[in-house]
């Protein structure tokens, strides 16, 4: 098994989510741990308390507005294949609000 990391945008920034958006979410988490498949959980990520670090001498905030998707969260799953984490990922009930999900590999550096 491998670890996949699904990071999800949204553009707009101060969307807050409705109660039935909530348990739609939480019922599609528990529906990947059910298959034991979830690795973390994950965070939403705060959009106003944010920084951008370019070098070691030169801090900005973040996120800029000019970026027209801004990443609100992530998790990580457990899966055979990248195509499988996709799976997981078309089925985020996201996509009703005009979110994206990208999937990416987490790759293991053994010393």
């Amino acid at each position: 098994m491998k670890d996949f990391v699904l990071i999800f945008r949204l553009s707009n920034p101060d969307f807050k989510p409705s109660p039935e958006q909530m348990q739609e979410r939480m019922n599609w988490l528990a529906g990947i741990a059910a298959q034991n498949k979830l690795a973390d959980k994950g965070n939403t990520l705060s959009v106003g308390n944010a920084k951008t670090v370019k070098g070691s001498n030169l801090v900005t905030d973040g996120p800029y507005t000019e970026i027209k998707e801004f990443v609100s969260g992530y998790i990580i799953v457990k899966t055979e294949t990248i195509d499988e984490a996709v799976e997981f990922a078309k089925s985020n009930p996201i996509f009703k609000i005009g979110g994206t999900i990208e999937v990416r590999e987490v790759l293991v550096h053994k010393p």
